[in-house]
């Protein structure tokens, strides 16, 4: 069997930058309210981005082997996205690790499980979502898979996907819809742009989105 896969296809260069100025929320609802990732997974604290393929990771509970060598076959910009056998609370990431990553250029970490050296890896830098911080120490001994779809906060990731995320939390694209979410994207933010204007004149979002008829129909009752 293959632990280890490397050949991986990943979106345009050109296409991972351009999503980077856009929010997560904004891409979901642009790709029809797709790729919703569970808000368990968190951003270890406010302002951090994470924007690039997903480099997928499956590891056994309570072992961090295979982050190790995903640390070393993730190529600049990946994103490491990493599953822990459910086995959560386990500190799977270190500032060490941190170091590394930071070194080989990675552009992230998102684990469906714990991290510790949470302040060093904060100073450092380097974004990292996750379930939350745990001291206990992981061993080195099971193999997992590297590149192979899992499932991650909800979602079916395949290596290569788009994993982006900010404060308000984490989103995919699958690789092949990139270029269309990316153009339905733009043109939401453009169409907010005039929305915020509208809204900055003082009209209501009841009156501008024209909801009187929803509201009636619902049954609304106002004195």
């Amino acid at each position: 069997m293959v632990h280890v896969r490397t050949k991986i296809e990943r979106p345009a260069p050109e296409i991972v930058e351009a999503f980077k100025s856009h929010a997560s929320a904004t891409v979901h609802e642009a790709s029809g309210r797709k790729g919703f990732i569970s808000p368990r997974i968190k951003p270890i604290k406010r302002g951090i981005k994470v924007c690039g393929p997903a480099f997928t990771v499956q590891c056994a509970a309570g072992d961090n082997m295979m982050l190790h060598k995903a640390l070393e076959k993730a190529q600049p910009g990946d994103v490491i996205v990493a599953t822990v056998g459910g086995a959560e609370e386990y500190g799977y990431w270190g500032d060490l690790m941190a170091v590394s990553a930071v070194a080989r250029k990675l552009g992230g970490l998102c684990i469906e499980g714990c991290i510790r050296d949470s302040a060093d890896i904060i100073e450092l830098g380097f974004p990292v979502f996750s379930t939350g911080f745990c001291i206990r120490g992981t061993v080195k001994g099971t193999l997992g898979l590297i590149n192979y779809p899992t499932v991650f906060g909800g979602q079916t990731i395949n290596p290569g996907d788009l994993i982006m995320g900010d404060d308000d939390g984490l989103v995919l694209v699958c690789r092949g819809e990139c270029a269309e979410v990316l153009e339905k994207t733009i043109n939401r933010v453009n169409a907010e742009v005039k929305k915020a204007e509208a809204l900055a004149t003082g009209i209501s979002s009841v009156e501008y989105n024209n909801l009187g008829p929803k509201f009636e129909a619902a049954g609304l009752v106002e004195e």
